[in-house]
């Protein structure tokens, strides 16, 4: 048994796989079974284990994918957000740098237990991330044509999957890291192997409709070849999606900056979105999900208050309260954490954000609204409570300890 953040894990019986689809609504999997395109998918469920879990709030990509490798909250592994605000350099910066990390992954104790690992991801923003202290193959789609042995523990993935790099903004970046996870299973056989997708097609087309379906398709595919190599699958997601605009089919946005300038003055208040990354094309840096930072002396429980009787606010949590509710790590955070509705986005400024590439009405995601995700097994899991609260850092518990 290995210990890894207070919990304990089985060495894998069978190859392993846990597989983040990122920004995977439960709907998606619902609408792709009943369009007849999953067929492994249906299977699945009525032959394995299928629960639905909750995330990760903030329910962005960073601090949900870690909490997965970690088993743990961010409280205990340190990532908060895609971006935070440091207040030891004054700055704002992405949290893509392992230097940010506070709690080992359940991947690097399987590697130096001898366990042979690979990772496969799609932006490369989260590959050292995931990858930090683990031996074994590591490398994302967005690079894959810079790979070397030295850096990522493989060469010549293009030949090896068989596909040129695919755009940041296409399918075929998540298409790619499932080919990879074949191909690599087929050809290296690792012990246990962790895929991350991109939520490109779920931030720009709705469950069940004809570009949802066909990303679905694909998956199901490429799951059901690992399945034939005989493997065990465990899927889950980073954080669910929505639909975040008015009946004009535009945006729905609270801009707080412009909001807090009016009431305090200019500056005096600074907000952060976490959901910020250098991929914003299809989201336009618009989440459910703001930390903002007050001068001292501010009058924190009465700014809560306030905010919380705007519309289209969800929750308006201190500092404390935040880190409490959603497991977060305090010093990280904020005065106030901000959480929209399931229909509504928060901004800074109405003239930082451009949204001129938004080619479909904004799907976002960020908030409380996002949390429920998919938590699925090609197997039967023994000994479960099937009334307890799963989370989606439950997966390699469930998937080592359960199957």
């Amino acid at each position: 048994m290995l210990n890894v953040n207070q919990r304990s894990y089985r060495l894998p019986q069978a190859p392993t796989v846990v597989v983040c689809v990122d920004g995977c609504e439960p709907e998606y999997i619902a609408q792709g079974v009943a369009a007849g395109v999953m067929p492994w998918m249906q299977r699945t469920l009525q032959q394995g284990t299928a629960l639905v879990a909750d995330c990760v709030v903030p329910s962005f990509t960073n601090p949900n994918n870690l909490s997965i490798v970690t088993g743990a909250p961010p409280s205990v592994h340190g990532i908060c957000g895609n971006y935070l605000f440091d207040v030891a350099s004054g700055t704002e910066v992405m949290m893509n740098d392992p230097k940010w990390l506070r709690a080992p992954s359940i991947l690097a104790a399987l590697s130096e237990a001898g366990q042979r690992c690979a990772v496969v991801t799609a932006k490369d923003k989260l590959r050292r991330l995931l990858g930090h202290g683990m031996k074994g193959i590591c490398f994302s789609s967005e690079k894959a044509d810079q790979v070397t042995e030295a850096e990522n523990g493989i060469a010549e993935v293009l030949s090896l999957v068989g596909m040129p790099v695919p755009s940041v903004y296409s399918a075929e970046l998540s298409e790619f890291v499932f080919k990879a996870g074949v191909e690599l299973m087929k050809s290296r056989r690792p012990d246990v192997m962790y895929l991350s997708t991109t939520d490109y097609i779920q931030h720009k087309h709705a469950p069940g409709t004809p570009g949802a379906n066909a990303f679905y398709a694909m998956m199901d595919r490429h799951l059901g070849a690992l399945d034939d190599l005989g493997c065990v699958i465990a899927l889950t997601a980073d954080h669910g999606m929505n639909a975040k605009t008015g009946m004009d089919a535009r945006p729905d946005v609270v801009y707080l900056q412009d909001l807090l300038d009016g009431w305090l003055g200019a500056s005096v208040a600074r907000v952060i979105l976490p959901i910020t990354d250098p991929y914003v094309v299809h989201h336009g840096a618009l989440g459910s999900f703001a930390t903002v930072y007050l001068p001292a002396g501010s009058d924190v429980p009465a700014l809560a208050q306030r905010l919380s009787s705007l519309r289209g606010m969800e929750a308006v949590l201190t500092r404390e309260q935040a880190a409490a509710r959603f497991e977060l790590p305090a010093d990280r955070i904020g005065d106030l954490v901000v959480v929209s509705e399931r229909f509504v986005v928060i901004g800074t400024s109405a003239a930082r954000h451009d949204l001129s590439a938004l080619e479909v009405p904004l799907r976002s995601h960020g908030g409380i609204s996002e949390q429920r995700v998919p938590l699925i097994f090609n197997r039967p899991l023994k000994g479960i409570d099937p009334n307890r609260r799963y989370r989606n850092f439950d997966a390699f518990d469930l998937a080592l300890n359960h199957v």
